[in-house]
């Protein structure tokens, strides 16, 4: 079943109303889904992971079912800073001072600064198929701006690549999200579902643009602040990416989030493409066993 016994809810934070689901018992473990997706990404994992935690599954705001600021010349509200404390703020909402968290994609960017801004709440952390924000933008090459062009088209003005998602956003949710060879299927009906009924609507598409255009500017101004502030991940860090995804070719990523956190590191890479949860499930839940046992 999908997300067998979990419950489906929507919840307050101060900036707006957020939908997650929430299954299990035991210590609390956050998961932060990636673009353009939704909680649902986790479907193939959370209930095993549910026989071990409080498995705490959100959307993100700007995405799914969650609250969905309209654009800003700033684009604040999409900064990572702003996206953190909603978690932050749900998880004191649910009772829980600290826990730990697993993150895919966008959501590991929200996850990092979680990391440095709450520090003392997040126990453990685990990032799936990204180095750091400012990593990436600091070593573009042809490789990456051709491979992630869509980091550089979403940031572009607003309204224009709304305007144009919006006239057929089907075709590019399959053609963005089949960018990496991957083998068909790995999106599970309920969750392709999902993942459509918001890419239908304009507000999600608008909250996907200014997710990458925050990643474009304020997110870095904070990046190199926190930098420069010799701020660092104090928690154990766990980095997978996908075998056949562009991280791992392009970059040494341990390597490099070595050089963002002062706490034990682990990593490697899980078969697959950037899906990682819902392609190799099997395998990441077997990370995930050692990694937060």
């Amino acid at each position: 079943m999908f997300f067998d016994g979990f419950a489906l809810k929507t919840m307050e934070v101060p900036a707006g109303r957020l939908r997650l689901r929430i299954g299990g018992t035991g210590p609390p473990l956050l998961l932060l889904h990636g673009n353009p997706q939704s909680h649902a990404m986790w479907h193939r994992v959370a209930p095993a992971l549910a026989q071990r935690f409080t498995v705490v599954c959100p959307d993100l705001r700007g995405y799914g079912g969650s609250f969905k600021p309209g654009p800003t010349p700033d684009h604040l509200p999409y900064a990572k800073r702003e996206m953190a404390g909603d978690m932050a703020a749900l998880m004191q909402r649910l009772g829980h001072d600290s826990y730990m968290v697993a993150s895919h994609d966008r959501g590991a960017r929200v996850a990092h600064r979680l990391a440095l801004d709450f520090a003392d709440r997040v126990e453990r952390l685990a990032v799936l198929d990204i180095i750091p924000t400012l990593e990436h933008f600091e070593r573009t090459d042809m490789d990456f701006a051709l491979g992630y062009y869509h980091w550089f088209w979403l940031a572009q003005p607003h309204p224009f690549p709304e305007v144009l998602i919006n006239a057929a956003p089907e075709v590019w949710f399959h053609a963005h999200t089949h960018r990496e060879s991957q083998r068909p299927g790995i999106f599970a009906p309920e969750a392709l579902a999902d993942y459509l009924r918001a890419a239908r609507t304009p507000e999600a598409i608008g909250g996907m643009c200014e997710d990458y255009r925050a990643a474009a500017g304020i997110d870095l101004v904070h990046d190199r602040a926190s930098r420069a502030a010799g701020e660092r991940i104090r928690c154990p860090l766990l980095a997978l990416w996908g075998a056949k995804g562009r991280v791992g070719a392009w970059y040494d990523a341990l390597a490099i989030w070595r050089g963002y956190c002062d706490s034990d590191l682990a990593g490697g890479a899980v078969s697959g493409g950037h899906y990682m949860a819902e392609e190799s499930p099997g395998e990441v839940l077997d990370w995930f066993g050692r990694f937060f046992g």
